[in-house]
Formats: structure tokens, sequence, C-alpha cells
């Protein structure tokens, strides 16, 4: 199959929208990342988009929803919030009408219409409304949700930029809608509300927890398993929570702390998984890479670095991250190191679960 990346003019949009409706597939430009883009009411488009990406049925989707669409139409619709109290019908209300569009998917009871191969045999479905123009261009084109995990073969870095997916789906989709490197460049965050108006975080994205509890006036749960990602099909409620995830085909390695605080001890583990590398890539958050450089060569004598910078401030980095993680596994490094992020609120919060996510186990684990 040949793929063609095509500019959002409203010719390319409506001919990306014709094949949607014909059952086939595209990736469109969100806010936050690329998203593989099909009916997302259509079991055997819902279908093609697990085996196009090799994604295991047991991870849901997230539907792709117009803008402006009232809540009283979703709850006749896709959703079934029969069972919902009035305070938590209010509570969805503010969110839907604060945040919509942009990067917060809300995990709610679905209704009977959505196929139960988006929802991987929940009773819950994801919805979004992005917030990029040419999603949005191309959802009113095709006036139907679109199920659109992100446009790479499971478990991969995510794609920020059309070239990206190019390079992860060219010969298995027909076209790529370019628009952009995407301006988030981190997925949405997941938020599940209960009948009784209960927020639960389950995907920490492109909008702060902080931002969110600030809204509603109270705390946010976290799954009780939140330190201890899932590494298997059972209890995943949304796309992001199994432990490897966003990954690069090289080994990632996440430093026990930034490279200017690590301590004499904590390079010996590094420099034993290390060993026999000749081309280590670095992932750092600094605007010095001298001052980083100085640091580590002391360590990496016989090692050519490779450094990939990223801004100490994670609004600023967050659009760059999986850019910058993606430079470095198509280059010549053989095993790539990341420090962590200098803050972990905010979206350095979500910056920290996916380099986590991304890494590979330490063996022997940092002390």
């Amino acid at each position: 199959m040949q793929t063609d990346i095509l500019s959002p003019s409203s010719g390319h949009i409506e001919l990306a929208a014709a094949a949607l409706r014909r059952g086939q597939l595209v990736a469109m430009p969100t806010e936050t990342v690329y998203g593989l883009a099909g009916h997302g009411l259509d079991t055997a488009a819902v279908a093609q988009i697990f085996a196009v990406k090799e994604r295991p049925h047991f991870n849901p989707l997230i539907l792709h929803l117009a803008p402006a669409i009232p809540l009283e139409k979703l709850q006749g619709w896709l959703l079934d919030l029969a069972e919902f109290t009035p305070a938590a019908r209010e509570r969805l209300e503010s969110l839907c009408t604060t945040f919509w569009p942009g990067p917060l998917t809300l995990v709610l009871p679905k209704s009977a219409v959505v196929p139960d191969l988006v929802s991987s045999g929940l009773p819950t479905v994801a919805l979004r409304v992005p917030a990029h123009p040419v999603a949005q261009a191309l959802l009113q084109a095709v006036q139907m949700p679109l199920a659109a995990p992100s446009a790479n073969r499971f478990g991969r870095i995510s794609p920020t930029s059309a070239q990206a997916v190019y390079a992860e789906l060219s010969g298995r989709i027909p076209y790529i809608l370019d628009g952009g490197n995407c301006s988030v460049g981190l997925e949405s965050t997941v938020l599940k509300l209960s009948p009784e108006g209960i927020p639960t975080l389950l995907r920490p994205g492109g909008i702060p927890v902080e931002t969110l509890e600030a809204h509603l006036g109270l705390r946010i749960r976290l799954p009780a398993d939140w330190a201890n990602a899932s590494t298997h099909s059972e209890g995943l409620e949304s796309p992001g929570q199994l432990r490897s995830h966003y990954a690069p085909n090289k080994p990632l390695f996440l430093l026990p702390a930034r490279v200017l605080q690590l301590q004499p001890a904590d390079w010996q583990p590094i420099q034993s998984q290390v060993s026999g590398h000749a081309h280590v890539g670095i992932l750092g958050f600094a605007r010095d890479p001298e001052k980083l450089l100085e640091r580590l060569q002391p360590h990496f004598a016989e090692a050519i670095l490779h450094l990939e910078l990223l801004d100490p401030d994670p609004s600023l980095a967050a659009p760059s991250l999986f850019d910058r993680l993606r430079h470095l596994d198509e280059g010549s490094a053989t095993l790539l190191l990341a420090e962590p992020p200098p803050l972990r609120q905010g979206l350095g919060h979500a910056i920290m679960d996916r380099l986590r996510r991304a890494s590979t186990p330490w063996n022997p684990p940092p002390p």
C-alpha cells in the first residue's frame, strides 16, 4: 500500500474523510500526538486499528469527538449515565465545558452503541475532543466518532510529526494528514469519573493533575497499584497503563537522579550497565551541554556520548520529549540513559511516567 503525506487542505481533508467513511484508516494530527484514526463505531475499522498497530485487544481505545457536541446528546448516544447522581452530572458538565477541546480524556459508562472492541469489553468508554484544528476539521467532515490511538506500532515511541508516523506506518495506511509538530507532545490526561462523581487519574498527560484538582476543588484519586504499573492485560481501564510503553528499540535506563546530583556510589551500577557500549545516548534536562558533558565524560572515558537535551521546564520539554527519544533511538548509540525531569509536578509528572514506562529495568538496579 502506498502511504501519502497530505497537506491539510480542504480537499485533502475531504479525501481523508472519504477514506474513513469507506472503513480505511488515516493518521491525523492532534495537539497531543498523532493518532491512527478509524470509524469508532465500525467494528471492522476498529479491528484494522489493532491489526495495523499490532496492538493487543485488551488495551482499550479513545473515541475522538467533534467540538460542541452537547452532553445531552452524548448521554443518549455514546454514554449511559442513568446511574450518575446530579452532582456527578454537574461535575462532568463542568469538566467538559472547561477542558474540551483539549488534552483531557474522560472514562465514563458506555452505551450499547460503542463496540466492545473499542472498550476491550469494559462497561466504560474513553472520550476526548481534540483541540488541533486539522483533527477538528476531519471530525466535522466525517460526522462520526474516530477511534485514534497513537499512530505507531504498539509500545513504541509516540509520533509527534507526520514524518515520525511515516517511519512507523508507511505501507500500512493510505494517508497521513500533516498538521505540523504537536504542540503538547504528550498523550492526554485520562480521568475516570464514577457515578458518584469521584475522579480517578488513570494516566497523567497534557493537563496537569494539579490543574484538574484546582478546578474541581478536591483531590483526585490515584489507583491503588499506581506505583506498580500493569505488566499484563488485567485491570487496564485506559491506554498507557502497561509497564512497558512509549519505548525505543534500544535499551533505555532511567537514572536514579539527575546527572549533577548523582553521588559517587551511584556511578558503579551505571558504568557496569553501559560497559562494552562504544556509543551511549544521553537524554538530559539541561540548558548547558558543556557542564553536563564535563560531569559525564570521566565516567565514560571509552564511550562516545550523544546528547539530546530538553529544557528543565517541563512545559517546554514536553513537546520535544518523544522527538528527542526518537533521535537517540535512530542514531548510533547502542544504549540510552535518561535523566528524570527536574520537577515532578505539572507536566513533569507525565514526563516521568513516560520515561519510567519507556525504560528497561536495571540489572543490577541502582541503589
